[in-house]
């Protein structure tokens, strides 16, 4: 199977479908002076785990709570956002469906947040053997287990 390399911000992911639910009020801004980040191979993790996933993908940048306190948020332009707030910030009920189209594809604007959340869809076929299938099964249980991370 062949790896691909992706950047170690790929862990970023959810910040900006975050970001878009988050009101327009502008993006906390990282320190002026931030440390490099180091390219990496993408980990294989099991497609039916989700917190599996979400440690090796979302954790660095989005910390083990999904609080944006992972050890690579100070090295991003935009700090990542809390992932535990997305239902709160979508009238209580967490956004699913535009989680896993964000993972799959990435965001439809730019606008509504930088470029550094990756889009995961290459990267979780990579390590999936290009099966289309067992990437909307990580897909599916990576959102699953957001929504069990929501703030109550």
């Amino acid at each position: 199977m062949t790896r691909r390399f992706v950047p170690f911000l790929a862990a970023a992911g959810l910040a900006v479908a975050a970001v878009v639910l988050a009101p327009t009020s502008g993006f906390p801004q990282a320190p002026a002076s931030t440390p490099a980040l180091k390219k990496r191979v993408t980990p294989q993790t099991s497609p039916t785990s989700g917190a599996e996933m979400f440690r090796a993908y979302c954790a660095p940048c989005h910390g083990v709570g999904g609080k944006g306190d992972g050890p690579a948020a100070a090295a991003l332009k935009a700090l990542p956002a809390n992932l535990t707030l997305l239902a709160q910030k979508n009238g209580g009920v967490f956004p699913a469906q535009h989680v896993e189209q964000t993972l799959l594809h990435g965001l439809p604007l730019s606008a509504h947040g930088s470029g550094e959340m990756p889009v995961w869809g290459p990267a979780l076929r990579a390590v999936s053997g290009n099966d289309d299938a067992v990437v909307r099964i990580r897909i599916r249980n990576l959102s699953e287990y957001l929504k069990n991370l929501q703030a109550k």
